[in-house]
């Protein structure tokens, strides 16, 4: 059986038009990325997956509701505020930034090749997630950060036997892909004012 990376669904295969990030490849990349981290042990990145798979749903429900509205993600926010509604939209800011947090967090762990995992996750989270939190959550994910395995560990289980110079090449078009999603998506709500990544 192929390793996962080679199967699942890669943010670089996401269709972006003119219209927009189309909304059901867009929720298949990310239910597979989140899924990609199941491979490292039960609640090592729960923190992480729980987040994203909580928004992953609020945006799917909003899509099902009004599939013919909602075919890209930004049809799925201005067809929200047309009827004065924020759950899907609220749902979409929190999982644009979980992602960019996650995204900047691998980035730094391909650029910088000497960084443990913790410290890349760490970085990440100093930039993007911080200042959204207040110092209780602040001194939950700190901890749990702590707790991600060592580089050699994760490459390991994310590979699942598979070459990891493939997965590394892999790894750096899921992640080119979903940078350019999550930069036009942040555009794209900041600028309209529907929410603040």
């Amino acid at each position: 059986m192929a390793p996962y990376f080679q199967t699942a669904k890669s943010f670089a295969e996401v269709t972006v038009t003119e219209d927009g990030v189309d909304t059901a490849s867009f929720l298949h990349a990310s239910d597979d990325f989140v899924n990609m981290f199941d491979l490292l042990g039960s609640g090592v990145f729960g923190f992480v997956q729980t987040d994203l798979r909580n928004n992953i749903g609020g945006v799917r429900g909003r899509f099902q509701e009004t599939t013919p509205a909602s075919v890209t993600l930004e049809k799925l926010v201005l067809s929200e505020a047309s009827e004065h509604q924020r759950h899907g939209t609220a749902c979409l800011v929190r999982l644009i930034r979980g992602l960019m947090f996650t995204c900047q967090a691998l980035q730094n762990m391909q650029s910088d090749r000497n960084a443990e995992l913790h410290v890349c996750f760490k970085r990440s989270y100093d930039t993007v997630l911080r200042h959204h939190h207040t110092f209780i959550i602040r001194s939950v994910v700190s901890v749990a950060i702590r707790a991600v395995p060592h580089r050699h560990e994760f490459y390991k289980r994310l590979t699942e036997g598979g070459p990891e110079d493939e997965f590394d090449a892999e790894l750096t078009k899921w992640l080119a892909g979903l940078d350019a999603i999550v930069q036009r998506m942040k555009r794209f709500l900041e600028e309209g004012g529907y929410g603040k990544i």
